[in-house]
């Protein structure tokens, strides 16, 4: 399957499921956004962005770097789940392991809605 960007969002939401776990989440069953539950019907994709961005990228050792960027720091990185909602709507949402605005722990966000294309 074909995807392209239909529209960014960049919202946060809450979810369901074993996706509450703090340090590496699974892919949430549902989540709820603008006031609408959705249930996730399909886990198309997941993948991890462990990596550091700006100061943070040179606070450590090249070794130390390399194997973080793998296996991720606490508090770095994102976990991406691409989905599939009833009415064959598809999203990308991700897992910030950051704690960010009062929160100890990560946030969830959805990313982006796509439209599958042939």
């Amino acid at each position: 399957m074909t995807f392209i960007p239909k529209q960014f969002l960049g919202d946060l939401i809450a979810v369901e499921g074993k996706a509450r776990a703090l340090k590496n989440p699974s892919c949430p069953q549902r989540f709820s956004w603008r006031g609408q539950d959705y249930a996730i019907e399909e886990l198309l994709a997941e993948w991890r962005d462990h990596s550091r961005k700006g100061r943070m990228a040179h606070n450590q050792r090249e070794a130390h770097l390399r194997r973080a960027n793998q296996a991720g720091s606490w508090g770095v990185g994102r976990i991406y789940f691409r989905v599939r909602v009833p009415g064959d709507r598809y999203f990308d949402l991700y897992y910030d392991r950051a704690p960010a605005g009062g929160h100890p722990h990560g946030q969830w966000f959805l990313l982006q809605e796509l439209e599958r294309v042939a």
